[in-house]
């Protein structure tokens, strides 16, 4: 269904659905990246108000958790995307 970390392939590779006709290209990817960055640095000054730790423990610890929440939450976006406008598609038209 993807073809690098956070984008969509063309087509199934399984059952040659055109997922290039479903995606819309997702709008509010940006918006969900920033709140997902917000939420991440809330919680990297919580831990540095309440244990201090040193920071290159930090940056070691936070980097690949950033990078890894961002692709996480973009592939889920997507994912769901794709679903909705599946279902769509595949509703009989009234």
């Amino acid at each position: 269904m993807f073809e690098a970390p956070a984008r969509v392939a063309l087509e199934c590779s399984g059952c040659r659905l055109d997922l290039g006709a479903l995606e819309r290209g997702g709008r509010f990817a940006g918006m969900l990246t920033v709140i997902l960055a917000i939420v991440l640095m809330m919680i990297a000054v919580g831990i540095e108000a309440a244990f201090r730790p040193p920071l290159w423990l930090q940056a070691a610890f936070w980097a690949p958790v950033t990078v890894g929440g961002v692709i996480f939450a973009l592939r889920l976006y997507k994912h769901l995307l794709l679903y909705a406008a599946y279902e769509r598609q595949k509703e009989p038209s009234e």
